[in-house]
Formats: structure tokens, C-alpha cells, sequence
């Protein structure tokens, strides 16, 4: 029983590391993605589609370094799950897209935010942004705004973060039909 037990934990962790990186894809361009693969084949010293201690190893030896078999153990054991190129991407897009929670973001622009409604005149956030604080520049701004939810000269800061922590809903959007919540809510089958 102990054997099954093993197996079905394994194959539960293996669903849920697919899961985990399902949309990290969607979080960079396809000039980014070439560019990770090239370093992921770099380090992938054995080629054989995983970064395992030994490729660190002999990756960084070839730089020069002596790392501890403490500090590769340690980088190894930052991913959740074997290192492949798709879990490799998932690392770097934890790392470099949003460093704060959702929470803290919203509750930064929530400051801004008068009537508590989730959103904020776009040129009153562009007046903030451009005097307050390390203040940015317009081409800043409009970076920022390029893309953004903003409907109606309102900028939707809640589905901003949204989109900034989990990517776009779009490719979803093409794909999933929108259907009203009341035809999603249960009824009894009530035609016999």
C-alpha cells in the first residue's frame, strides 16, 4: 500500500508543477523566450533537458567560481519541481514580474483611489505619477498606460494588477465563451 501511496503523491505533485506554470508563457515575448532558452542550453551542461547541481557545477567552475555544494543545493531547491526549460522560465518570471504581493500594489494605487471604487481618473494618476515622489517621466507614463485597462479615461488598477501578477486574460478570453452567472448557478432538472 506504501508503494501506491508514493505513486499517487508523485503523479498529485506532477499535475500541480503543470498547473504552477501553465501561463509563463504568456508573461514574455517571443524575443525574451529565445533568449532564456539559449541561457537554459548553456547551463544545461549534459544536455539532457534538465538543470540538475552537476550542470551548475560545471557551468560555474567554467566561470571561474568554487561554489558550495550548499549554495547549488539551495538554488536547485528554489523550483518546486524538476528544473526543464518551462519550470526554468516560471523562476525567472517570479523574479523579474512583480516583487510585491497583489495586495500591496493595489493598496498603492488605492491611495489614489477617492471613492474607493477600484479606479482612478487616468490623467489625475498621470499628474501624481509625473510630480510625486521619484517622479516619472510622460514616455514613462504612457509605457505604463500603453495596454493598460483604461475605459472611459478610468484606470482600472484592480485588473491591472491582475494582469501585472498573472498575465493577460486575453488568450483566455478567446477561448472560454462568457456566459451570464445566471445560467451558471445550479437548477434542478426540472423537464421529466
Amino acid at each position: 500500500a506504501s508503494k501506491m501511496s508514493s505513486t499517487k503523491s508523485k503523479k498529485k505533485h506532477r499535475a500541480r508543477t503543470q498547473r504552477y506554470t501553465s501561463n509563463v508563457f504568456a508573461m514574455f515575448n517571443q524575443a525574451q523566450i529565445q533568449e532564456f532558452k539559449e541561457a537554459f542550453n548553456m547551463i544545461d551542461q549534459n544536455r539532457d533537458g534538465y538543470i540538475d547541481k552537476e550542470d551548475l557545477l560545471e557551468m560555474m567552475t567554467s566561470l571561474g567560481k568554487d561554489p558550495s555544494n550548499e549554495y547549488l543545493e539551495k538554488m536547485i531547491t528554489e523550483a518546486p519541481g524538476p528544473i526543464n526549460f518551462t519550470m526554468f522560465l516560471t523562476l525567472f518570471g517570479e523574479k523579474l514580474n512583480g516583487t510585491d504581493p497583489e495586495d500591496v500594489i493595489q493598496n498603492a494605487f488605492a491611495c489614489f483611489d477617492v471613492n474607493d471604487s477600484g479606479l482612478i481618473n487616468d490623467e489625475f494618476l498621470k499628474e501624481c505619477l509625473m510630480t510625486m515622489g521619484e517622479r516619472w517621466s510622460e514616455d514613462m507614463v504612457e509605457d505604463l498606460f500603453h495596454g493598460a485597462p483604461i475605459h472611459n479615461g478610468l484606470f482600472d488598477y484592480k485588473e491591472f494588477t491582475r494582469t501585472l501578477k498573472h498575465g493577460s486574460r486575453d488568450k483566455e478570453d478567446d477561448q472560454v465563451p462568457s456566459i451570464p452567472p445566471e445560467e451558471l448557478a445550479f437548477k434542478p432538472n426540472t423537464s421529466t
